[in-house]
């Protein structure tokens, strides 16, 4: 009998007003599904968000008991300390302490093959991309990227990141045509930063599909790292 293929392990990184914990509970249909394929290892970030109940578009993905530990990875909004998509800003707040976030993890939780974010999380995988493809982060080894209703940041500081070459990391983007919070466009949008960008859509909305329908194009986008 043929040796069974080590995990892969992926390090995950939530999207805003989420954290770890919130995160790993969200995805358990995605662990389920690809249990025998890899490890997912759950971070937090290290900014605490407000409970501000008055911000649009904020991403409504609190589960319950979890509201006191609201987490971002950077405000758009500096003054508030909030965060929206579209919300186009000079200069943002948190973002050094994020990708701190990221290589203490890196550091002391092991070697990852890849990295999976879920939207503000997603950008800010691909930022993260971005610093490994420039080789400004030495840390940063990750052989894939998978990105999860992801956007281009708005902020003007962030630009730098999409604008050098393509990156070149093997990445799946997956969003779903019913995303009210990061619709359709604003993840196509992100696409051209990376070269061979490969895509899954679903017809759902903002969540990280885990159905047996979308099996099939996990387990072929991840084997080619096993």
């Amino acid at each position: 009998m043929s040796k069974a293929a080590t995990p892969l392990r992926i390090l995950c990184i939530h999207g805003y007003r989420q954290n770890g914990n919130s995160f790993r509970e969200k995805t358990g249909a995605l662990r389920k599904l690809l249990k025998k394929q890899v490890e997912l290892v759950y971070i937090s970030a290290p900014h605490q968000v407000p409970a501000i109940q008055n911000e649009t578009n904020q991403e409504p993905e609190r589960t319950g008991g979890s509201d006191e530990d609201q987490r971002g990875w950077w405000f758009s909004n500096v003054q508030a300390r909030s965060f929206n998509a579209n919300e186009e800003c000079e200069s943002s707040l948190g973002l050094e302490e994020s990708v701190d976030t990221v290589r203490t993890a890196v550091k002391e939780l092991g070697s990852f093959d890849g990295i999976l974010g879920f939207s503000q999380g997603a950008a800010l995988v691909a930022m993260v991309c971005a610093l490994q493809e420039q080789k400004l982060e030495p840390d940063f080894n990750f052989r894939f990227a998978i990105l999860v209703a992801g956007f281009r940041s708005a902020c003007k500081q962030h630009q730098r990141f999409y604008e050098g070459p393509a990156i070149t990391i093997p990445s799946l983007h997956v969003f779903g045509q019913d995303d009210r919070v990061i619709p359709e466009k604003m993840s196509q949008d992100l696409l051209p930063t990376f070269d061979g960008a490969q895509v899954l859509v679903h017809p759902g909305g903002h969540f990280v599909p885990a159905a047996s329908s979308h099996r099939q194009t996990y387990q072929d986008f991840l084997k080619k790292f096993q």
